[in-house]
């Protein structure tokens, strides 16, 4: 099963067992991208979650974003940039940017 088939069917799984779910999907993505534009990750009510937008650098901050989108049901849009100069202190390669879009499903 593909990516995002696994996790649209964790999403409907959650959802038919009455959680709240939020998913997070990669928008825009400039220089140095552990995962494509597409890329999603879903989060339920409790932290479960399915899918990876950044193979794990910023996945803890989306997470909690996801958190609260689900608690106050508004969009978010996530930026996360690194310079090259940074990079290497948060052990990426190289820098880059990844824009990353959170929204509660209804």
């Amino acid at each position: 099963m593909s990516d995002a088939l696994e996790v649209l069917d964790q999403v409907g799984k959650w959802k038919a067992s009455g959680k709240d779910v939020a998913i997070a999907t990669v928008i825009t993505t400039w220089g140095s991208s552990p995962r494509p534009v597409g890329s999603q990750l879903a989060v339920d009510d409790t932290g479960a979650m399915v899918g990876s937008v950044s193979g794990g650098c910023i996945e803890g901050a989306v997470v909690k974003e996801a958190l609260a989108s689900i608690t106050d049901g508004q969009p978010r849009l996530l930026d996360f940039g690194v310079t090259d100069e940074q990079a290497w202190d948060v052990g990426l390669a190289c820098g880059g940017k990844v824009q990353v879009f959170v929204e509660k499903v209804s």
